[in-house]
């Protein structure tokens, strides 16, 4: 037996929590279920809950939103569950898909429902997906729950999309230049030696400094590939080691234009989930924890936090969104206006919509402020290595 802790519904719309003992997840939320309640979620995890599937990898956005998009397509047509997965365990293009789809076959015939099944993966499908997935099988509308998943995840597909393309131009231009410097300073500078030699003065620091350069890459070129290995690693580490993590975070946001770019994505992948579990029909306080998990920002998470906490002490979202101090006033008014009318689904759609308009303004800005900035990088690179290698020459002349 293990003990799980649940939080759950009474029918009169109370929160209530606690602890049962069980064999597994799947006996747990039964047991609650039969206690009265609604709505139930249940955590911890025994061995019974460990999936045999454990080894799988994580998927990928086309391979979440194909698996998504196939399995809603099936069902729509009338198939059951148990057919519709075995269909996409034999046809789907992914090997990761057709594996995911037997382990969720499988303990869908152990008795699992849908949902329990899902959630026992949270690293292939994230917290959002599993909890819009539970409150759509709770309130019989699985079709439209994973209607809304696929318009989720083409969304952040879209995000992830316009912040790629506007980083890719720059960070083509930046590894270009470094190849170009790495060639001078292995094969021209070197090239030029002798001929510097031969003047008899002393070299200009920065042509000496190339030379030497030069010199040490050709023939220590296996550190470069070690220095990059090294760079891309150290990076890696800074960014999921959480106090330098929360560093750059903070960073992040006080860098003009990089800040705005930062939150409006932000903004519009909390404003999306939080709209779409609420149409879902998700209690407004769980709503906000999905949206949570949204956000990548450490210092955005713990702004949220406060508004959480807000909202359990009986504010509207609105006023709880408002003591994060941490969304636009545009955004706080949609919000107030649409709980004060009734329709605040409708109004944060409209906030969504605001949101990215907003972004495409800023990533086309983003681009056009770049172009100058890259062409003086690349300026002053071509500035320097003229000068590295004329600087001689012009002594001589100047003999």
């Amino acid at each position: 037996m293990t003990r799980y802790e649940y939080e759950a519904e009474k029918w009169n719309g109370e929160r209530v929590k606690g602890r049962i003992d069980a064999k597994s997840r799947v006996e747990a939320r039964v047991k609650v279920k039969n206690m009265g309640y609604k709505n139930i979620t249940v955590t911890g995890q025994g061995a019974a809950d460990e999936p045999k599937g454990a080894h799988l990898q994580s998927l990928s956005l086309k391979e979440k939103i194909d698996f998504t998009q196939t399995f809603l397509t099936l069902n729509k047509a009338g198939l059951p569950i148990i057919e519709s997965l075995i269909f996409i365990e034999k046809d789907a293009s992914s090997r990761q898909v057709r594996m995911l789809a037997q382990e969720i076959k499988s303990q869908i015939i152990a008795g699992y429902t849908l949902s329990d099944s899902i959630s026992r993966y949270p690293n292939l499908f994230g917290q959002v997906y599993i909890g819009l997935a539970k409150a759509g099988e709770d309130s019989g509308e699985i079709d439209k729950t994973f209607e809304r998943l696929i318009e989720l995840l083409q969304k952040q597909g879209d995000i992830k999309g316009k912040v790629i393309s506007a980083l890719t131009y720059p960070i083509f231009v930046v590894l270009l230049a470094i190849a170009v410097v790495l060639v001078m300073l292995m094969f021209v500078f070197p090239a030029f030696k002798d001929m510097f030699e031969q003047q008899g003065k002393q070299l200009p620091f920065i042509t000496q400094f190339c030379i030497n350069a030069g010199e040490f890459l050709k023939d220590k070129w296996v550190a470069i590939p070690l220095i990059i290995a090294v760079l891309i690693f150290s990076g890696i580490y800074l960014l999921r080691w959480e106090p330098s993590k929360r560093k750059i975070d903070q960073i992040l946001l006080k860098i003009p234009l990089i800040s705005d770019l930062v939150k409006s994505a932000a903004f519009s992948n909390f404003l999306t989930v939080l709209q779409i579990a609420y149409d879902a029909g998700i209690p407004i306080l769980d709503c906000l924890y999905l949206s949570r998990t949204t956000l990548s920002n450490t210092v955005m998470q713990e702004s949220i936090k406060v508004s959480i906490k807000k909202m359990q002490a009986g504010a509207h979202l609105s006023e709880a969104l408002k003591a994060a101090n941490l969304f636009p006033k545009m955004i706080l008014f949609m919000v107030s206006t649409g709980e004060q009318s009734g329709r605040l689904g409708e109004l944060m759609i409209q906030c969504v919509n605001h949101i990215d308009q907003q972004l495409d303004l800023i990533i086309d800005t983003l681009g056009k402020l770049i172009e100058p900035i890259l062409l003086i990088f690349i300026g002053a690179i071509v500035c320097f290595l003229a000068l590295s290698l004329y600087l001689p020459l012009f002594q001589s002349y100047s003999v």
